[in-house]
């Protein structure tokens, strides 16, 4: 019922933004929303997606030097997940084709089981699922780090405010709105058509900023 109330939530938050050409910010596990402008001082020490190092399906390392100046969705995955994962990816591929030449657009999921996801799994896996490799980056590494970034940066493990009694990282439906400045900008479900398209016009919204 939380999961639900939470995305009508988001959706009517993201119908407000397209009306009036802006989005909110968001800080902390709450979700609460910020509504700021680009210039604003607060930001200053507002929260952002701090540095990380990763490895692609490509076997590139993938940093926040390789996304600055990007706006980018964020989620998290496993390939062999036979559940949520199918769905969520085939409602980001509406993404990859809503930006598909646009570089300035990125699509970024995060394996919670590396040990297995290794690079040549995901490259099978983005090859078999047509997964733009320069659009849409499929990370492994090391799992500790793609756990706590998961958690403290992410707040991928609340859950859209349904918080999870668990010391271990459960994936997630939500996917999360990344600006160019690397601070959360929205808060989606991937699998919800609905919740995607918005996601699509926020992306929008955001590069009138750029």
């Amino acid at each position: 019922m939380m999961n639900k109330l939470i995305m009508i939530f988001t959706l009517l938050l993201s119908s407000l933004a397209n009306a009036s050409d802006t989005l909110p910010y968001y800080n902390d596990e709450a979700f609460t929303p910020k509504w700021l402008t680009p210039d604003s001082p607060e930001l200053n020490n507002f929260h952002k997606i701090p540095e990380f190092s990763f490895t692609d399906q490509n076997g590139d390392t993938i940093t926040q030097d390789t996304l600055q100046d990007k706006i980018y969705v964020a989620g998290f995955f496993f390939s062999t997940c036979p559940g949520i994962c199918p769905s969520v990816r085939s409602k980001l591929k509406k993404v990859q084709a809503a930006f598909f030449d646009d570089s300035r657009v990125k699509i970024v999921q995060h394996s919670i089981r590396p040990t297995t996801d290794t690079t040549e799994v995901l490259q099978n896996y983005a090859a078999e699922n047509e997964i733009v490799n320069e659009k849409w980056h499929l990370l492994t590494g090391d799992k500790a780090k793609i756990y706590n970034l998961a958690k403290s940066a992410y707040f991928a493990s609340e859950d859209l405010g349904n918080i999870q009694n668990t010391n271990d990282f459960l994936h997630t439906e939500s996917l999360l709105l990344i600006d160019q400045n690397r601070h959360i900008r929205g808060i989606y479900n991937g699998l919800n058509s609905a919740s995607v398209d918005y996601l699509i016009a926020d992306i929008r919204t955001l590069q009138n900023e750029m």
